[in-house]
Parts: C-alpha cells; sequence; structure tokens
C-alpha cells in the first residue's frame, strides 16, 4: 500500500522559499562559482539545511530555473484563461517575462537547462503556454501569421538586453523596448521576413 506524502511542515516551506531567493541573489551577484556557505549566511540558515533540501549545486541550480519557468508559466496560463484580448494577453507575458528578469537578471543560468529532466518538463510546459497564446493572437489578427512561438520565445530577453547597455537606465526603460518589439509583431505593415523561423530553442 502506497502511503500518501505528508505535506511539507511550514518551516521547511520557509526555508526552501528563502534559500532560493538567497541562492538566486548570490548567482546573480557572483555567477556560478558562488558558494553554498554564502548562500546559506544569506539565507540565515545552516549549511546541513542546505543539502536537506538540495543534495548538490545543480539541484539548486535547477530548483532556481524550474521556479521562474513555473512562475512565468503560470502567469501565462492565467492571462488565457482571463484575458479575452489575445494580444493584450501576449504582450502581458512578454512584460511579466521582462519584469521577471529586471528583479534579478539569471540569464547565465540558461546552461541549467540540461541538469535534470524536471528542468525540462517545466520548460516544455511554458513553451507550449507560449506557442497557445501566440496561436491565440494569430487568430484574432493581434500578431502577424509568420511570427512562431519560437520567435517569440527569443525576444523574450531582448527588452532587458538592449537596456542593459544605458549606463544608469531608468528601471522601467525596457518597457519602451517591449513596445517597439511588439509593435514588430503587428500584422499592420508588415513585410515579409528576410528568414524562416528557426525549428525549436530546445
Amino acid at each position: 500500500m502506497t502511503e500518501t506524502p505528508r505535506p511539507q511542515r511550514a518551516d521547511a516551506v520557509r526555508n526552501r522559499r528563502a534559500l532560493l531567493s538567497a541562492a538566486a541573489d548570490e548567482f546573480a551577484e557572483r555567477g556560478l562559482d558562488a558558494s553554498i556557505a554564502d548562500i546559506a549566511r544569506r539565507a540565515g540558515v545552516g549549511k546541513g539545511t542546505v543539502f536537506r533540501h538540495f543534495a548538490t549545486k545543480d539541484d539548486l541550480l535547477a530548483a532556481i530555473v524550474i521556479d521562474r519557468m513555473d512562475a512565468l508559466n503560470a502567469e501565462g496560463e492565467r492571462l488565457l484563461r482571463e484575458e479575452p484580448d489575445a494580444g493584450v494577453a501576449l504582450r502581458g507575458f512578454l512584460a511579466a517575462a521582462a519584469e521577471q528578469r529586471q528583479q534579478r537578471d539569471l540569464s547565465f543560468l540558461q546552461q541549467a537547462g540540461d541538469l535534470s529532466p524536471e528542468v525540462t518538463a517545466v520548460r516544455t510546459r511554458m513553451y507550449d503556454t507560449i506557442d497557445k497564446l501566440v496561436d491565440h493572437a494569430h487568430e484574432s489578427g493581434a500578431v502577424r501569421k509568420d511570427v512562431t512561438g519560437t520567435d517569440v520565445i527569443l525576444l523574450m530577453c531582448a527588452p532587458n538586453y538592449v537596456v542593459s547597455y544605458v549606463p544608469n537606465a531608468p528601471p522601467d526603460l525596457w518597457r519602451r523596448y517591449l513596445a517597439i518589439i511588439f509593435d514588430g509583431l503587428r500584422p499592420e505593415g508588415a513585410q515579409p521576413l528576410p528568414h524562416p523561423p528557426p525549428a525549436t530553442t530546445a
């Protein structure tokens, strides 16, 4: 007989959330060389607590990536359910992605995509959500027909990437470039694209 898993204790859940936040901050500041000791200190726990939650640093990296993609996927699914305007839904998702990256840029953790099957599964779910957002935008005429979900995935980082070259940029400057990018997705005045889209980003 299989036992029903016990719910996590509240303090264990809090410790895990604190560890993920502290680790994300450490990796953002120090890169992949950030130490477990520094992460534990930042989270206000002992190293043993870190290893009770995450057996290796790769497990911790994977958990951060999963946490970020889960949050974006949840927002995308919410927009699909609740936002009747498909163009507004797609733009809202891109804004959520940019806001997440503005809070803490962990783009260098993209290499964690191959760390675990769980990361691959969550990434696949998020990509499926993006494809649905783009399909709905196609159906409503909000975006040009030759733009694919893969195109949108590749454009997700663009507003923040552009702003990273502006010294002392205002924190919301990315919104200007998201508006420019989204205007480029619209069908009005669109010219044929000079190259077919990549098949996948996986």
